[in-house]
């Protein structure tokens, strides 16, 4: 693919193309899918930036395994962005394969971690933060990929599974940079909300 012009104009009233070439709505379904994908991939890039609170070896790995979940979830956006019908010979489509990767990656950062025993609040470490923010919005465009699904019979059909343990692996994820980075987890405390305060 070559890009030369990054502008074009002709989205100025709300349409854009998909990659077959079909006229959609801005606004529609499909984009919203897509283009939550393409959120969280930029999430996922300031995870890259923020893997020094780590060791050496357990931030390589790290790095490893965010880097082809970026070029998953660009071609799961090309598959959403593309009408069944409209699919190229050569065209990558993610399957059991993927989603079962996600799986065993998700099997071993649990070997390292405790038991959950209280829910956890994003941060510790800047990391922690940015894992937990790429897991909200993964489950937002798993609801969007959920409402196309119900809407567009030939979806693929190990989308919404991908995205579905994708979330799970970003939460195991958070949990696990706070382990290797010997970082204590925030737990939840229903005591300490606003109302508890004690002001000046």
């Amino acid at each position: 693919m070559r890009i030369t012009k990054v502008y074009t104009r002709t989205g100025d009233k709300g349409m854009t193309g998909l990659s077959d070439g079909t006229r959609v709505s801005k606004d529609s379904l499909r984009l919203e899918s897509y283009g939550t994908l393409d959120e969280l991939n930029a999430i996922v890039g300031l995870c890259r930036q923020n893997l020094s609170e780590l060791p050496a070896a357990h931030s390589a790995l790290l790095d490893t395994w965010l880097e082809a979940i970026q070029n998953d979830l660009f071609n799961l956006g090309a598959d959403l962005a593309t009408p069944t019908p409209g699919r190229w010979p050569q065209m990558v489509v993610l399957g059991d394969e993927d989603v079962k990767m996600l799986e065993k990656i998700i099997d071993l950062c649990q070997e390292d971690l405790a038991p959950l025993k209280e829910f956890v609040l994003p941060g510790g470490t800047s990391l922690n933060a940015f894992l937990h923010l790429a897991r909200t919005v993964c489950r937002r465009a798993e609801r969007f990929s959920v409402t196309l699904q119900n809407q567009e019979a030939e979806l693929n059909p190990f989308a919404v599974p991908f995205i579905n343990r994708l979330s799970d692996l970003f939460f195991v994820l958070s949990r696990w940079v706070q382990a290797k980075a010997t970082a204590q987890e925030v737990t939840w405390d229903r005591h300490k909300g606003v109302r508890h305060l004690k002001m000046p």
